[in-house]
């Protein structure tokens, strides 16, 4: 995982009116319900699926991906698909500008994240990523066969994992080089060749009027203000999620020059033009 990745040029929030603290109500409350109320239905009903199923979660993913549709919904994100997202094991790679990514990646399709480790201590969040199977990674090398190993495991175990390959957030108006090393476990012995992976770009766009980075959090934002600031956003924004066309793993010599197709096909779909997408399935 690469530093936090910083901007000369990172804007101040803007300050919340009387209007937006009126959307911040209107909109926090029923964010706070459908949210942890879903964790409570997601925990019990892990409590029945886990001794039954172990690493498998038929049922949980679901209530995962109608929380992130709903929280999308209520904070005025329109959400466009385009192409398909593969079905089977293998893992999704994408760039990252905020947050948001993890619920707009949920919305469209049922995957378990890895994450930095410092994630899983973030309040509220932490507990949501551990809830909904996250696999955190640390930073210190001397975890790196460990958190190898872990990784093939999920694999094995048929999880479809979303990466984030630059290893931090951007401005979401960039993609910044994609790091190689968590491609590594794709190369396992017997999973290399059944293993294949699908680049996805994210692409935010916010009300007319507003800074094209709205949506983004990186730097040293904190996330209390930028959170509060999406919830008092006025107007209709969007984020398209673009599915390229899954790549078999076998079909690349080494880690690099897979990260480097994986990051050409997200970059390109970062700088297209985007036309209006249909409702994901």
């Amino acid at each position: 995982m690469s530093p936090t990745w910083h901007s000369a040029d990172q804007p101040a929030l803007a300050r919340i009116g009387p209007a937006g603290w009126a959307l911040v109500a209107l909109r926090g409350l029923p964010l706070v319900v459908i949210t942890y109320g879903g964790l409570v239905l997601l925990l019990l009903i892990r409590l029945v699926e886990r001794p039954l199923c172990g690493e498998d979660r038929p049922v949980t993913p679901f209530i995962t991906q109608a929380v992130c549709r709903a929280t999308l919904i209520l904070l005025g994100i329109r959400l466009g698909v385009r192409g398909t997202p593969m079905r089977g094991t293998g893992a999704v790679v994408a760039n990252h500008a905020s947050w948001l990514d993890i619920f707009t990646l949920n919305a469209v399709q049922r995957v378990y994240f890895v994450s930095k480790s410092e994630v899983a201590a973030w309040p509220g969040i932490g507990w949501l990523a551990r809830a909904t199977g996250t696999l955190f990674i640390s930073r210190s090398g001397r975890e790196a066969a460990a958190q190898k190993r872990q990784l093939e495991a999920r694999l094995n175990a048929g999880h479809r994992l979303a990466f984030f390959p630059e290893g931090t957030s951007t401005d979401g108006q960039r993609v910044l080089p994609f790091k190689s090393t968590l491609f590594a476990a794709f190369f396992s012995p017997g999973l290399g060749e059944v293993m294949r992976l699908q680049p996805v770009s994210l692409r935010y766009t916010p009300a007319n009027g507003q800074d094209p980075r709205h949506y983004a959090w990186w730097g040293d934002m904190a996330f209390g203000p930028h959170f509060l600031t999406i919830l008092a956003s006025t107007g209709t924004g969007r984020v398209d999620v673009i599915f390229h066309p899954p790549v078999r793993v076998a079909d690349f010599a080494d880690r690099k020059s897979l990260a480097a197709h994986c990051e050409a096909q997200v970059r390109d779909g970062m700088t297209r033009g985007i036309t209006p997408g249909h409702a994901p399935q």
